[in-house]
């Protein structure tokens, strides 16, 4: 008898209706569109008002995913949230959205590895299917990076932006679903990515605010060299353990970071750039929602059909990285985009 594996029966991603432009952060900060454009390949990002958290985003992704997958919040068995930017220290972002679904007989938790969060709690769910413990798991991405960046400091604040994203994971028909994962970690790198302020090593205080310590830091030079490598070197591991080669890839989902990344490391893994689904023009880096949105939208725009190859990968701080592939089975997923309203989340990319 093989071994249950778990597989994505439903979708979901939102993102904030405020937009902005590189010509907006022209006149915030000393930057132009061209550099922006040219360095990141982002020309836009969706802004959360002050009025939206983090879990707010996360209840509407999830409530889409659940749509999307027939299913009923009441249903779930455990709630997963992916979160470098949660609503507070505690409780965990996962239980206010547990709470506001209507998830009554759900576990929860958040869990915080960075921009790659997403593929360590999608793993983490699925190990709860396999292990058929639980029969039904949602697993949210979400991040509010705006509320944690800089907007002094041009090298950061062109990069970021807020959304969320969302799957609903079930047992897998025989050949389908989750094939192999790899979640790994390197916290000698600690120091390239990170938010120094607000914790239990440099609580908040008015100093710590005034020398703007409870914003986004990172080393872009030294993170940039950090994601091509991990990037290739996981998605080849994680083919590897699965049996089959990139050729056998149909869709390339890496986290959205930077296009020059995305470019560099498909690359190296000699997957052409038609295979790679890329959304980070319209969002920027959203950390833990960029690779379910881009996911979401893929499903939206009919990138992915019965038996499809999907790999995902994601890097961030930890500094940490992890990459999952699966095959896919479109049983519930359905590919019409009532379930992500336009106004919300703008229109699909199909590349």
């Amino acid at each position: 008898m093989s071994r249950l594996r778990a597989a994505i029966t439903g979708v979901g991603h939102y993102a904030p209706p405020k937009v902005l432009t590189n010509q907006d952060l022209e006149r915030m900060v000393d930057t132009s569109d061209e550099w922006i454009r040219t360095r990141t390949g982002i020309l836009e990002r969706r802004i959360a008002d002050e009025s939206t958290a983090t879990s707010d985003m996360a209840v509407e992704a999830a409530l889409r995913a659940l749509e999307n997958a027939h299913a009923r919040a009441e249903d779930l068995d455990f709630v997963i949230v992916a979160t470098a930017t949660p609503d507070m220290p505690y409780p965990a972002t996962a239980a206010l959205v547990q709470a506001r679904i209507g998830a009554t007989k759900a576990g929860a938790c958040d869990v915080t590895c960075g921009c790659s969060g997403f593929i360590y709690a999608l793993n983490m769910g699925a190990q709860f299917i396999a292990a058929g413990a639980y029969r039904k798991v949602l697993v949210v991405g979400a991040d509010t990076l705006s509320k944690v960046t800089d907007f002094t400091d041009r090298n950061t604040c062109v990069l970021f932006g807020d959304g969320a994203g969302a799957v609903v994971l079930e047992a897998a028909a025989e050949g389908y679903g989750i094939l192999s994962f790899s979640l790994r970690s390197d916290g000698s790198g600690s120091h390239l990515l990170y938010l120094k302020a607000g914790g239990s090593r440099c609580p908040a205080t008015a100093e710590t605010v005034a020398r703007r310590e409870h914003f986004t830091v990172m080393a872009g030079s030294e993170v940039f060299r950090f994601a091509v490598r991990v990037v290739a070197e996981a998605t080849q591991a994680v083919l590897v353990e699965a049996g089959v080669g990139v050729d056998d890839v149909a869709l390339f989902i890496p986290h959205q970071a930077n296009l020059r990344i995305i470019e560099a490391a498909s690359k190296r893994l000699n997957i052409s750039m038609e295979r790679v689904f890329v959304n980070l023009d319209r969002y920027g880096n959203t950390s833990c929602g960029s690779i379910p949105m881009a996911l979401s939208e893929a499903v939206v725009a009919g990138r992915l059909k019965d038996g499809d190859l999907l790999v995902m990968c994601g890097f961030g701080a930890g500094l940490s990285w992890g990459a999952t592939v699966m095959r896919w089975s479109p049983t519930r997923v359905s590919a019409s985009p009532e379930q992500a309203p336009a106004e919300a989340v703008g229109e699909p990319v199909v590349n």
